[in-house]
């Protein structure tokens, strides 16, 4: 069967070869199989008929059955259309065509009775329908079309070509005919059993041509299970592999450096979360396997000493760390963080990025090599290969989403045996997005904030409000305390109203002048030396306000800071807006967030302006990003390695996929080789659709 399903789509009657190359192009359909899979978006109900005498201009659709009259050509030149009139005996309906005149007339028939259906709309006080769809009933009746009608994903440039999501439907039909009774099952019958489920064969047909509504429920379920059960079997079989196969460093001691440091130089002490996570990294380096862990923080939760701490464990046990980041702003505030840290500990710790000059570049390369630099801080620039260790022992990866994997997969060339990996993020993951993009890695939370941080408290301004901001603004600057305003553009775009950074700077300037008060401005096309001392007033506390894009969403960290202005707060995502309010609440004063607004918001954005004010749980801030944008664009499809989900959904469907990786994790612990008979379709339908070869969020 499987061969059947690997025949070239020309093949198929209907298609040929230029349609066959134009489905390949448009929709990645080169196959039966591929075909398939092409699976409907959504379905429009066919089985009521209205009468002409029920119809109303609020109706999305409406189908009749009536006779067709004779077909028209009026009008001149641009203006010329195709009409006609269609009765059902309770009145009478104008049907007109602006396009494909010449095709219509040569396959409707006047006089016969038709089913139409289409939208209605008033012309000239008249009910009329532009372009519908048009079947005869003596066609209809032959059980041709289904009540339930499947709609196709379908382009423009196919639709042009006659190949629009009617014409796949008749492709599907025609498909179906050939491979019912020789589509093979994949799932066993043991999970079959337990889904209650029906064969992959049905629901295959039912999502093509359904038959009612509960059997194609039923099919839809069953087919998405399995699609999110092969990815989690994929992803577990991964992580126990690299569990049983691939050795790792052993750090079997906890030495000077991190007793001394947690004894002298800890400037609090832990919280229950972070000493947790410490826990399971030190039981994951200490195991002789390879660690592969994914630690999750809210922004300010303390995840950099927790790296920190992995690292001085690495060193007792005289293994090199290697500390990337996405950014060289990012880059240099960790460098300067742990430099500060382990200020008088003999511990050396080094930066190199795309702007360390040449001298100091060598410098860092020979010491590094040589084993004199303990931990090394760096950009993607760590990633070239004269970038040599003495013997690498831990790689920690912050903001992971950021790096490509071939890029993350050059650090292992670096270690004869793989070094352990931690994966960081500020960015909080939804548990559904966590199960399919990371399930191959172990996961930590550190769900706690460190003692003494009080809640940032948010609030919704609008630009009316701005003169009230500024009071509030003067009031805290009063106190001693500094303030971000964020934009997001740098300077005016003629299709845009936003405020811009550059008119910003100007206007608070003017309501902020020298000298009570100093302005800033750091934005990302400024060199690297401008934003540099842009940023060191700011953190010595010699500017007041600090005018920004969102170059400062990651990476800075200046204590004194307790407000953050972010202008056109409605154009920013949830996830970037959760991170430029962590910019603030890092020292013990009472923070604030204000976002401002134009007065009109649509639905989406109220939501998220919303969320932002109800909530500084991460966590629950996710799940909302995940609902309104979907997972592709939460993560960056791209750079994800986001697996493509051709009817599941991660928001819509996050029971099954608990249910699929329970029932995915249970078979494995039975058959972990999926050796036995009845396993052998699974493992034929992971390798057939590369869930067998793809790792997904591994560094490897």
């Amino acid at each position: 069967m499987q061969d059947l399903l690997e025949t070239p789509i020309e093949f198929l009657k209907g298609v040929g070869p230029q349609r066959g190359e134009l489905l390949r192009a448009e929709l990645g359909i080169a196959t039966y199989g591929d075909l398939l899979r092409h699976y409907p978006f959504r379905y429009v109900d066919r089985s009521r008929f209205h009468r002409i005498a029920e119809l109303n201009e609020n109706m999305p659709q409406a189908q009749l059955r009536g006779k067709l009259g004779p077909l028209k050509t009026v009008g001149e030149k641009q203006a010329r259309r195709l009409t006609a009139t269609f009765t059902d005996g309770s009145g009478t309906v104008e049907l007109v065509w602006f396009k494909g005149a010449r095709w219509i007339q040569q396959s409707l028939k006047p006089g016969e009775e038709y089913i139409l259906f289409g939208k209605p709309g008033i012309y000239r006080s008249r009910f009329n329908f532009a372009h519908p769809e048009m079947e005869l009933a003596a066609t209809w009746e032959q059980g041709l079309s289904a009540a339930l009608q499947p709609v196709y994903p379908t382009t423009e440039k196919l639709t042009a070509k006659g190949l629009g999501s009617r014409a796949l439907w008749k492709l599907q039909k025609t498909l179906l005919t050939q491979v019912m009774g020789r589509i093979p099952e994949t799932l066993p019958p043991s999970v079959l059993t337990l889904l209650g489920g029906m064969p992959r064969e049905e629901a295959i047909r039912q999502a093509h041509a359904p038959t009612d509504r509960h059997k194609l429920d039923e099919a839809l379920r069953r087919l998405k299970f399995e699609e999110l059960f092969l990815i989690q079997l994929a992803l577990l079989r991964q992580k126990e592999l690299v569990r049983r196969s691939v050795e790792g460093h052993r750090f079997a001691q906890v030495g000077e450096n991190l007793n001394t440091f947690y004894r002298d130089h800890l400037p609090f002490e832990p919280t229950g979360a972070q000493k947790r996570v410490v826990k399971e990294l030190r039981r994951d380096m200490g195991s002789g396997r390879q660690m592969n862990r994914l630690v999750q923080g809210d922004v300010g939760s303390g995840k950099t000493l927790v790296a920190l701490l992995s690292m001085l464990i690495a060193l007792d046990n005289g293994y090199q760390s290697a500390f990337m980041a996405p950014t060289e702003i990012l880059a240099q505030q960790h460098f300067a963080t742990l430099s500060r840290m382990l200020e008088g500990m003999p511990v050396v710790v080094r930066l190199l990025t795309g702007s360390t000059k040449a001298a100091e570049r060598k410098s860092i390369l020979t010491a590094l090599r040589l084993g004199e630099v303990h931990i090394i801080v760096g950009t993607h620039a760590l990633l070239e290969d004269r970038v040599q260790f003495h013997r690498l022992g831990l790689v920690v990866i912050d903001e992971q989403h950021r790096f490509g994997v071939a890029q993350r997969a050059r650090m292992w060339a670096k270690s004869e045996v793989p070094p352990h990996v931690l994966v960081m993020t500020a960015t909080p993951i939804p548990r559904t997005l966590a199960m399919t993009l990371y399930g191959d890695l172990d996961t930590s939370v550190i769900d706690e904030l460190p003692p003494g941080r009080k809640p940032i408290r948010t609030v919704h301004r609008f630009d009316s409000s701005r003169n009230a901001v500024f009071g509030f603004l003067e009031e805290e600057i009063a106190k001693g305390r500094q303030v971000y305003v964020v934009y997001p553009l740098i300077e005016e775009s003629e299709k845009s109203d936003l405020k811009h950074v550059m008119d910003g700077y100007e206007s608070l300037s003017r309501r902020f002048p020298l000298p009570k008060y100093a302005v800033g401005i750091v934005h990302g096309r400024m060199d690297q030396a401008t934003k540099d001392y842009e940023m060191a007033r700011f953190k010595k506390g010699e500017t007041n306000i600090l005018v920004a894009t969102t170059v400062i969403e990651v990476g800075v960290d200046v204590p004194n800071a307790s407000v953050m202005v972010i202008e056109n707060a409605e154009r920013f995502g949830l996830s970037q807006l959760h991170q430029l309010r962590g910019r603030v609440g890092r020292g013990a004063e009472q923070s604030f967030c204000i976002l401002m607004t134009g007065d009109k918001l649509g639905h989406d954005a109220r939501e998220r302006i919303g969320t932002m004010v109800r909530t500084n749980d991460g966590f629950e801030i996710a799940e909302v990003d995940l609902r309104l944008r979907g997972p592709g664009d939460l993560m960056g499809t791209q750079q994800s390695g986001l697996p493509q989900l051709k009817l599941a959904d991660l928001v819509e469907d996050a029971a099954l996929l608990q249910q699929a990786r329970v029932v995915a994790q249970r078979l494995l612990e039975e058959d972990p080789e999926l050796a036995a008979p009845e396993h052998a379709p699974l493992a034929a339908a992971l390798h057939a659709g590369g869930q067998a070869k793809v790792v997904w969020g591994r560094v490897s």
